[in-house]
């Protein structure tokens, strides 16, 4: 077993699009790359923690590739932003890839690279690697959030 860790704005979105993903076999949503000491949902809102809002991801690398998790990183939001991703605006809703080690940070450096001379993305790519450091995990009521809304009001909330 392998873990990712990405910021892409809002958490609640990208950890549903990262759970469908074969290979995936648990993704968390939580915090990373601030200053503060298990910070809470409405420290980090503040923007002042200096984290973003991020998913830990599990995954088999047997089964799914590094480079395909970047795959749909890049996908997933738009990486030209800074600290913003549609109506959710701070460096808490910032694009980072947050590497655990020197083959994550290359392959990582290498897929910017790619998707940014692609000329997909129509301006240059904001995104910033760094290296994991501590993962806060969110209060549990952020975990699989969209799920347990679709369960609770079904086709209302996709």
């Amino acid at each position: 077993m392998a873990k990712a860790m990405f910021g892409a704005g809002c958490f609640w979105g990208i950890e549903e699009r990262f759970r469908s993903v074969a290979g995936v076999t648990d993704v968390a949503v939580g915090y990373a790359g601030g200053s503060t000491e298990a910070p809470s949902y409405e420290e980090v809102c503040t923007g002042a923690t200096g984290h973003a809002e991020v998913v830990e991801i599990d995954y088999d690398p047997t089964k799914v590739a590094y480079d395909e998790l970047l795959e749909v990183f890049w996908d997933v939001h738009d990486p030209t932003t800074l600290n913003r991703q549609g109506p959710d605006v701070g460096t808490q809703y910032r694009s980072a890839i947050f590497t655990y080690d020197a083959g994550q940070e290359e392959a990582a450096r290498s897929s910017k690279q790619s998707a940014d001379s692609s000329g997909d993305f129509g301006a240059p790519i904001v995104t910033e690697i760094s290296p994991a450091g501590t993962f806060w995990r969110a209060e549990d009521y952020h975990q699989q959030f969209i799920a347990k809304r679709r369960q609770k009001f079904g086709g209302l909330f996709r």
